[in-house]
């Protein structure tokens, strides 16, 4: 049996956490460095591939109601992305990348709330569990596809974000080769033992 969407879209809603205490608890510049390019390429991609397959889902099977809630989602997401846009570049011993990063996971954290108590129960309610592990497989499939940077200037209605994001995508996966700055094993090892650590 495969993961309905509730829960491959919660996966990543963890991971998001996990990723920001491991940038938080980085102990040096370039692990952080690391973390950042971890954490906005992550965040990046689940909300493109949300709007493009998740809220869809929800206009489809909720009517007006999905209409609603996907106009307030995508609203969300642009000030998450807004927030993306600007730590993802930003070199985390700036004095104002702290902060901008702690803004942009109350953002985060708010939207997730709302996608929990709100979004996810009445769409689940209305897919059989087929429908949903099928949503899933779709939404892990379009994070394959999409930028990996946050574009807060680009369209966020359906056929324009696919296109935008198509030709987007080659751009940041180019950049993402070129930086290849992104948490190795030791690095994950190293994050894993603080964890445990401190429980």
């Amino acid at each position: 049996m495969g993961k309905l969407l509730s829960e491959a879209i919660g996966a990543d809603h963890d991971e998001f956490d996990v990723l920001y205490e491991n940038l938080k608890n980085a102990t040096d510049d370039a692990a952080k460095v690391r973390w950042r390019n971890q954490l906005t390429w992550t965040v990046a991609r689940h909300a493109i591939s949300e709007e493009l397959t998740w809220y869809p889902a929800m206009e489809k099977h909720l009517g007006e109601e999905g209409v609603r809630l996907s106009k307030t989602d995508k609203e969300q997401h642009q000030g998450v992305k807004d927030y993306l846009y600007k730590v993802q570049d930003m070199t985390p011993v700036d004095p104002q990348f702290m902060p901008l990063l702690d803004t942009l996971m109350d953002l985060l954290h708010h939207h997730i709330e709302h996608e929990k108590e709100e979004d996810m129960p009445r769409l689940e309610s209305l897919l059989s569990r087929e429908e949903s592990e099928q949503l899933a497989v779709s939404f892990e499939r379009t994070k394959k596809i999409v930028p990996t940077k946050s574009h807060p200037g680009a369209p966020t209605s359906y056929y324009l974000e696919l296109l935008t994001g198509l030709m987007a995508a080659p751009v940041d996966k180019f950049r993402d080769y070129l930086t290849k700055d992104f948490p190795d094993e030791q690095d994950k090892q190293e994050a894993q033992s603080a964890r445990d650590s401190k429980i």
